[in-house]
């Protein structure tokens, strides 16, 4: 399963997909184009050299500090960085120091809504889905800010993931919804994804240029 097609078939009367009003061969037209397109996007990522990526991760984390003025109190769940994404870990430390509660997205069971778990500079670290380090234990939270790595943002603020569709899922599930912030690089721009129902837009887009 995952966020570009729903992962079920089409209803026979109603053409559902995932209890969702949609045409399947709509959604399967939409998930191919989304599979290329997120090929190309990281392509783009990994076309940036050492230098370039440390700059615009700068200018990201000036925009998010504005964004996210004051944030001492606040429950932040924030992401560890893979596939070239924007490495906001020290900006996650800083914002621990400022007081707010940290926390890291984690995978319990496949196609399952994310849980998230509190996290601190130097806390024990494990080994999680697709071994992506999260925290170790059980200390769960429920975030108010949610900041989403982006592939891709069309001009709607609709995302394109990595494709295993956690962050619609939970972001569907959460409530009160939280405030939803992208950061990504310029690159990750596009037209349109051709959001289906189940997307979710962002609140906010935050990139470094």
């Amino acid at each position: 399963m995952d966020d570009d097609t729903a992962g079920e078939e089409a209803c026979l009367a109603h053409n559902l997909v995932a209890g969702q009003p949609v045409d399947s061969a709509t959604a399967r037209d939409v998930a191919r184009f989304r599979k290329a397109e997120r090929e190309r996007l990281y392509e783009v990522r990994r076309s940036l050299r050492q230098t370039e990526r440390a700059e615009l991760t700068a200018d990201l984390v000036k925009t998010l500090d504005s964004a996210l003025s004051d944030v001492g109190g606040i429950s932040i769940a924030v992401y560890w960085p893979i596939r070239g994404e924007p490495d906001l870990r020290g900006w996650m430390a800083k914002a621990h120091e400022n007081g707010a509660s940290v926390l890291l997205p984690v995978v319990v069971r496949k196609s399952a809504p994310l849980v998230f778990r509190k996290w601190s500079p130097g806390c024990a670290m494990e080994r999680g889905f697709w071994n992506i380090p999260v925290p170790a234990g059980d200390d769960e939270a429920t975030p108010q800010v949610v900041i989403s790595p982006l592939v891709g943002v069309d001009e709607q603020g609709y995302r394109l993931g990595n494709g295993g569709g956690y962050y619609d899922r939970t972001l569907a599930a959460l409530d009160p919804r939280p405030r939803i912030l992208g950061v990504g690089f310029p690159g990750c721009r596009m037209k349109t994804i051709y959001p289906m129902p189940w997307d979710i837009p962002m609140d906010e887009v935050v990139l470094g240029d």
